[in-house]
Order: C-alpha cells, then sequence, then structure tokens
C-alpha cells in the first residue's frame, strides 16, 4: 500500500459498516451492541471501532505488514478505553 492510498476516517468508518453488514469479523457487531448498550451513542461507537481499525491499517501500510486479527480483537475488547486516547 502506498502512502497516498492510507485510509481516510470516512474510508475506515465505511469498512467498520462492511463489516457490521457481513457480520465479519463478528466481533466488531459484538463490541458494537456492547458499547450501545453501555450508553455509547452508536455512531460514536462506530468511530472507535474505526479507530481500533486504523491501527491495523497503520501498521500493514508502516511495516508492509499483515493485518493481525488477534490484535484488531484485542483492541476491540479495549473500547472504550485505549491506552492510546490517554497520551499527551
Amino acid at each position: 500500500m502506498q502512502d497516498d492510498e492510507i485510509m481516510t476516517g470516512e474510508m475506515l468508518v465505511e469498512t467498520v459498516e462492511n463489516q457490521l453488514a457481513e457480520g465479519n469479523p463478528i466481533k466488531v457487531k459484538e463490541t458494537l451492541m456492547r458499547l450501545v448498550m453501555t450508553g455509547t451513542p452508536r455512531e460514536e461507537a462506530i468511530e472507535m471501532i474505526a479507530c481500533a481499525l486504523s491501527i491495523e491499517v497503520f501498521d500493514v501500510v508502516k511495516n508492509d505488514g499483515e493485518f493481525n486479527m488477534k490484535r484488531y480483537s484485542e483492541n476491540l475488547d479495549a473500547l472504550p478505553d485505549m491506552d492510546w486516547e490517554i497520551e499527551d
């Protein structure tokens, strides 16, 4: 993936919506349900999930690696609190 091909925030949200529509990975739908059930508005929850996705996309681009589903799942589990949110 070239630098000019890095996904925008809008593209990440669209990808999350596609994951939800396809039910793959199921962890995305479970995370959305968990966040909404605990009071997070749907749109905000989708954006949080997109942030977790962005970590993987960035790593793939930066390291020319492969998508790490295990780490993505762990980041979804950490929502709404993720380490990077508290950094200054």
